[in-house]
């Protein structure tokens, strides 16, 4: 079967600024553009954090999606929080927030939630859902928790930890989808993406 051309294939555009995000669409044959939604998440609530992951993904797919650069494009919005005893945990405010965080998670585990969107602005449908992750985290010493937060690394992304980066050392397994942790699970998109009536395959450059 000839591969699409260019001009037949479905414009994809990832409403993130998130690099690891870009990197895993990437390494699985797709070119997404990027558009940063802008949607103020301290602004956004929801009951649980299964809940507000989807909640904040949504909001950004629709924000990128109401812009007039992403006309007919496929738009992909994603956003994640680590449920800790119920409570969600998105990019601390600060060093002492992170090292905080760490000290509350070393030795246990948490579940990383993230929130999925897909709208298809050519046809005005969606599809969302959130995709969880179990993370066990080690038992990193204060230093290494002190050396760490001053990497600057954790204030960056959700939950104060990476799995792809400096803290990899410090998280001893997970259960479940390792993308999802990293920003965005493959295979979820790929069920979206169907319940959309597009294969994901149609999308490889």
């Amino acid at each position: 079967m000839a591969r699409m051309t260019d001009q037949q294939r479905r414009r994809l555009v990832l409403a993130s600024a998130s690099p690891a995000r870009l990197g895993l669409l990437r390494h699985a044959g797709l070119g997404p553009e990027v558009l940063v939604s802008g949607v103020d998440e301290d602004a956004l609530t929801a009951p649980n954090p299964t809940e507000l992951a989807l909640v904040l993904a949504e909001a950004k797919a629709a924000a990128v999606a109401d812009r007039q650069e992403a006309a007919g494009a496929l738009v992909i919005g994603c956003d994640s929080v680590l449920d800790l005893d119920g409570g969600a945990l998105g990019k601390p405010a600060d060093a002492e927030e992170a090292i905080a965080r760490w000290k509350a998670m070393r030795g246990r585990a948490g579940v990383l939630r993230t929130g999925h969107c897909v709208i298809d602005n050519a046809t005005g449908r969606r599809a969302s859902a959130t995709a969880s992750t179990t993370v066990n985290f080690g038992d990193p010493t204060d230093a290494e928790i002190a050396a760490y937060v001053a990497s600057g690394e954790p204030l960056r992304v959700a939950g104060a930890f990476t799995l792809d980066g400096r803290s990899s050392p410090f998280v001893d397994s997970i259960e479940g989808d390792y993308g999802n942790v990293i920003g965005l699970s493959l295979p979820l998109l790929r069920r979206l993406l169907g319940e959309l009536g597009i294969k994901i395959t149609d999308l490889w450059v």
